[in-house]
């Protein structure tokens, strides 16, 4: 391409001029030639993009089709079949390059865009030129996992950084965007374009004034205001339109940060605040959508019984009537609701129509004057007395305020109709905050004037008694006779007439009729049955046709009960298929292009049902009105938990939101709840945390990138910070610790034996030294193999951190580690290793046992305690070379219920790794490249496994002594390493031995009570505490004999000519005689401790101080061979004398 460049700025022409058929032309030939240089085809590809790939057969030049002038795109070869798959998000016009994209036919996978498939690939139009960069598309970031059909990517930082020489390119394979569990809740693009998607009037708006025009408007708002009054009822419709406003605000800044799919609240609350919430609120809103199908079916079964009932035509009772009612009605809109959501969609608008006209009914019933029979049952038209006396509250007994707003609240609920159905949404982001806001200003418009609209002309209380009966029972006892035309204006009535009545009992004078309708005495039974506290059908009797208000009733309930029925399996079916809770994903399964949740339908439906038998209206309202207040204070609390979180990522749309304001909507719906019914709010609270301790304890693999895992890096970083400013304490060491251990399923036994001292306490970091290049290592530094670590340690249930280093040599990578691990005060100050057992093998080489030790010295020189642990079988790397992970994790940890994560932490038999790995191991990379395992997530499973049972402190230790050879005073270490593990759950059985060495042998007396003294002022309790008198005895000429054989090989041999210049590892007379008094102690101690530690579970044993430029490697090794050879699992262990005990308090 840069030929072509020069050639066509030497010929005085624009690179950016060309044409495209010129440019086209151009940039095949060049490929064609580069291609064939190569030896790469430029055959038909089954990708969807023209890559060029290499083939083991030449291709002939004349098998290469001639390139057409009329094509306006290059083409390489003359493609089987094309497709344009069109992106709804690209522009019209001007036409983008990426309008379209054309791929070729055939099965086009979307790993077809992964690795080295996509490492040729060429965008041609990219600023017109010929090159792998890609101008920014919205294909590039969508989740790749759920794509059905090729989508566009951009190239791989491979693609862009490797030699464009190399053959294959070593591509890191792409993750998702999202985690691959999203792919539960998206629907593919084949549903996509055959399933119905709604706008936002008919998804959003629609169905929101549906379910809050529901029963309350015309059942139990008449009740609110006789309760409450015009005045405190217009508070309480505010307050629950507060209470919806800020949850909707809330609601608008979640569902605007980012596409939302099927769930509605739940994946609202679940991608934000994790699936700890998420859960729990997904069930108790499924719930709550269920019981309010029961609520507004009970409403509808309740005007039916009313017809019933003034029909003399009831069937069983009033009380048994509404169940059967209810149960037959239920049923009903189980079968529109399985039909599809087409269709309920279209029932929802007929619905919507009937509504109207009986809210305008009521309007216009308003304002014609009543008759005499209305006036009697409480309707007095528009009178200014009437509204100053319905003004004020007068609450009945057992009610106050919040009891009336707990029976009004449900009205408010309706708000996440629409969101809901937000799979079945064209646009969630935007139809849910635009319908959702226009509803509740709607509705809570209507509500306020329907309430006024009905204190001002029906009165609180009425008795139903006609004055035309009273002249009937006591025409004898009128002192003026009277004639009632009924046709005449009942406001004249009202201004002529006096009644005089006289009864039994005296004679009572009664200023007009509506006295009558006031006298609660002259009602069935003494107590009055109308108005606005005794009858919920009282806007039935203000409307102007009362059939039409009834028909109303029938639409706002059985929309509503519709709403809430679609609503709730949808959201369940969510909750579902993200698995969090165990063996209802049977649930999930979806019918039809719009995924129809039968299943969970027939769930709704049965619990519809049982609270229907209810029968209790009242007594249905507050466990709603708790459930969704629960919901609603999460979809506050989740947007303020994300602002507070502060993540990049929280990047709503709608600005119109604050933090503050989610919470205090997120305290108002809480502070709601008790008020209504404390009762009530304690169990939901109680379900929700039962519901959110199980989910939190089962951890289900979810990945959601939720405001929690936000907060957990936003509180690490700011304790880790805090941390750096706390002095250092005696007190607070704790042994933060370092362990090398290449990859850690290679060593097993050593990553559960540091583990059990760090476990719940301290720091542990599994550190990976490879030998090689950065190159050609890039896999493990930040490939697959760290998820496979983290992944083994996640499984074993070590709590550890894993870090890896690429270095020339084993010392280097040890020093890169020691150096720059770890962060603050959160770093390793101990440094643990296995011990090489190999180190006298011939064919070892000895600069690797030089290294070695030298890792030795390092660790000092950083101020690191340092740990050397052996087994007597060796660890599992030293007698394995296959690095594969395990395949089979039959054993597993053993222990009792006071340490429940030891007891859950499974064994798991290994396959080890050598301690330095070159990048040539092909073991290895065959394993990556097969890439299968049993139990783990299908972008970390490696092969090649081989079974090892051996995991010794992966159990509980049998009875034995932990014996610990405190020699020297290193600060204390060797002492308190020990005694941590002595309070561990698998040590526990194992009791401290304290060995300390003596100075005089006649003086043993006075030394071990100073020693037991220490102990005991460092509160260390030790079962036997031995002085050892004669530490300074000659070893035995065995002893000596059998170390002096570990030295063959290693002594300098000058009389053939050996020099220390061209053997400098290798050990010099005077060397071995300046340290004479060293060996005979490490060879002596040997024998002491065959014969007072050869039965103990573990040993812990000063580790001998090698001086630099003094100590020969190969002379140290053979130190601790010797004291190690032949004996109980053995630590050798030196603190950086620093002092890490203390009896002050």
């Amino acid at each position: 391409m840069a030929d072509l460049h020069e050639a066509r700025m030497l010929e005085g022409k624009d690179i950016n001029g060309v044409t495209s058929k010129e440019t086209g032309n151009g940039i095949l030939q060049e490929l064609e030639l580069n291609n064939l240089a190569r030896g790469m085809s430029t055959a038909p590809s089954t990708s969807r993009f023209l890559v060029a790939r290499v083939n083991d057969e030449k291709v002939d030049e004349t098998d290469q089709p001639p390139v057409s002038e009329s094509e306006s795109e290059p083409a390489i070869g003359k493609p089987a079949k094309q497709l344009d798959f069109q992106f709804p998000d690209s522009p019209k016009s001007p036409k983008s390059p990426y309008d379209s994209v054309h791929f070729f036919g055939g099965t086009v996978s979307p790993n077809d865009t992964y690795g080295y498939n996509n490492s040729c690939e060429t965008h041609m139009k990219t600023f017109g030129k010929n090159t792998v960069e890609a101008i920014p598309h919205v294909d590039h970031y969508r989740n790749l996992l759920s794509a059905t059909a090729a989508l566009k990517s951009r190239p791989t930082l491979a693609e862009l950084h490797e030699e464009k020489e190399e053959e294959v390119i070593r591509a890191k394979q792409r993750e998702p965007l999202l985690a691959s569990e999203e792919n539960l809740v998206e629907e593919s693009t084949a549903n996509k374009a055959t399933a119905v998607k709604f706008g936002w009037i008919k998804g959003v708006l629609v169905r929101c004034l549906l379910n809050i025009w529901g029963v309350m408007l015309f059942m139990r708002l008449s009740w609110v205001v006789g309760q409450a009054g015009i005045g405190l009822s217009t508070v309480i419709i505010l307050l629950a339109t507060v209470v919806t406003l800020l949850t909707l605000i809330s609601m608008s800044a979640i569902c605007t940060n980012g596409e939302v799919k099927g769930g509605g609240a739940y994946y609202m609350i679940s991608r934000s605040l994790g699936p700890e919430f998420g859960g729990a609120i997904g069930l108790i809103f499924s719930v709550a959508n269920a019981v309010a199908v029961s609520m507004y079916v009970v409403g509808f079964a309740e005007t039916v019984r009313d017809i019933l009932k003034a029909n003399d035509a009831l069937m069983v009772d009033e009380t048994n009537d509404i169940r059967i009612i209810g149960v037959l009605t239920a049923t009903l809109l189980l079968g529109i609701a399985i039909v599809g959501m087409e269709w309920e969609a279209r029932a929802q608008i007929v619905l919507l129509g009937a509504l109207l006209i009986a809210i305008f009914n009521f309007l216009i019933g308003t304002f014609i004057p009543p008759s005499m029979e209305k006036v009697s049952k409480g309707i007095a038209g528009y009178q200014g007395t009437i509204f100053i006396e319905n003004l004020g509250p007068k609450f009945t007994e057992g009610e106050n305020f919040f009891s009336t707003f707990a029976i009004f609240f449900p009205a408010a609920t309706g708000i996440l109709a629409g969101a809901n159905i937000s799979g079945d949404l064209k646009n969630a982001q935007r139809d849910i905050p635009r319908g959702t806001f226009l509803a509740v200003v709607i509705s809570s418009l209507t509500y306020i004037a329907c309430a006024w609209l009905m204190g001002s002309c029906i009165l609180r209380e009425a008795s139903g008694f006609e004055p035309r009966d009273l002249m009937s029972n006591n025409t004898q006892n009128m002192t003026t006779g009277l004639v009632f035309n009924y046709s005449q204006n009942i406001t004249t009535y009202i201004e002529n007439v006096t009644l005089d009545v006289v009864n039994s009992t005296g004679v009572a004078r009664v200023d007009d009729v509506y006295a009558l309708a006031r006298n609660c005495s002259l009602g069935k039974g003494g107590v009055c049955t109308y108005g606005l506290l005794h009858d919920f059908q009282a806007m039935e009797l203000v409307s102007a046709w009362g059939p039409l208000l009834t028909l109303g009733i029938f639409s706002a309930t059985l929309s509503s009960a519709l709403a809430s029925l679609v609503s709730a399996p949808k959201v369940f079916q969510a909750v579902c298929k993200d698995r969090i809770f165990p063996k209802i994903h049977i649930f999930a399964k979806g019918y039809g292009a719009s995924e129809n949740p039968r299943r969970a339908y027939f769930l709704a439906y049965f619990i519809g049902v049982a609270f229907i038998c209810i029968g209790d209206l009242n007594a249905i309202a507050p466990i709603i009105s708790n459930f969704f207040l629960m919901s609603y204070a999460l979809i506050n609390y989740s947007c303020f938990d994300a602002s507070l979180a502060n993540s990049p990522g929280w990047r709503p749309a709608f600005r119109y939101y604050s933090m503050w304001l989610s919470l205090v909507g997120a305290l108002l719906c809480i502070a709601v709840m008790f008020i209504m019914n404390w009762w009530t709010a304690l169990i939901t609270f109680v379900i929700v945390c039962a519901l959110f301790v199980y989910v939190h304890y089962s951890k289900p693999d979810v990945n959601w990138g939720s405001s929690t895992q936000a907060h957990v890096y936003k509180n690490a970083l700011n304790t880790t910070l805090k941390l750096v400013s706390v002095e250092d304490h005696i007190k607070n060491f704790r042994p933060q610790v370092l362990v090398l251990t290449g990859a850690p399923w290679t060593r097993p036994e050593l990553v559960d034996f540091v583990y059990s001292l760090t476990h719940k306490i301290s720091l542990m970091v599994c550190g990976n030294i490879i030998v090689g290049t950065q190159t050609d290592n890039l896999k493990h530094l930040h490939g697959s193999r760290p998820k496979e670590a983290y992944h083994w340690l996640h499984h074993r249930r070590v709590k550890a951190f894993y870090t890896v280093s690429t270095s020339g040599n084993f010392r280097m990578g040890a020093q890169s580690i020691m150096q720059n691990v770890g962060i603050g005060k959160l770093r390793p100050n101990i440094l643990m290793m296995g011990f090489m057992s190999r180190w006298n093998d011939p064919d070892v080489d000895q600069y690797l046992v030089e290294e070695y030790v030298n890792v030795v010295h390092d660790a000092f020189d950083l101020e690191y305690g340092v740990g050397i642990l052996r087994l007597k079988e060796r660890l599992s790397c030293e007698t394995d070379t296959n690095e594969s992970l395990p395949v089979n994790d039959s054993v597993h940890h053993e222990g009792d219920p006071d340490d429940e994560d030891e007891d859950k932490r499974p064994s798991s038999p290994s396959s080890p790794t050598m301690l330095r790995r070159g990048s040539s191991s092909s073991g290895d990379s065959e394993a990556e490249e097969k890439g299968v395992v049993i139990d783990m997530p299908a972008e970390v499973k490696p092969s090649n496994f081989k079974q090892n049972i051996r995991n010794r402190f992966a159990k509980k230790q049998k009875k034995g002594t932990i014996d610990v050879w405190w020699l020297f005073d290193d600060g204390g270490l060797t002492l308190l390493l020990p005694y941590i593990l002595s309070t561990k759950q698998y040590w526990r059985s194992c009791p401290l031995r304290v060995f300390a060495a003596g100075t005089k042998r006649g003086e043993i007396d006075r030394e071990q009570r100073q020693m037991a003294t220490l102990l005991s002022r460092f509160r260390i309790q030790c079962e036997k505490m031995t002085i050892l008198s004669d530490i300074g005895k000659s070893p035995s000429e065995d002893s000596m004999k059998n170390f002096e054989k570990l030295l063959e090989g290693w002594m300098l041999d000058e009389d053939n000519g050996e020099t220390q210049e061209k053997y400098p590892w290798k050990i010099t007379e005077e060397q071995k005689l300046f340290l004479k008094d060293k060996t005979k102690r490490n060879v002596r101690l040997k024998e002491l401790l065959l014969e007072h530690s050869k039965d103990a579970a573990l040993i812990v044993m000063t580790l001998p101080m090698p001086r630099k430029g003094t100590c020969p490697a190969g002379l140290y090794m053979a130190w601790i061979e010797t004291l190690t050879k032949d004996l109980p699992p053995i630590l050798l262990l030196r603190g950086n004398q620093s002092s890490v005990l203390t009896f002050y308090s």
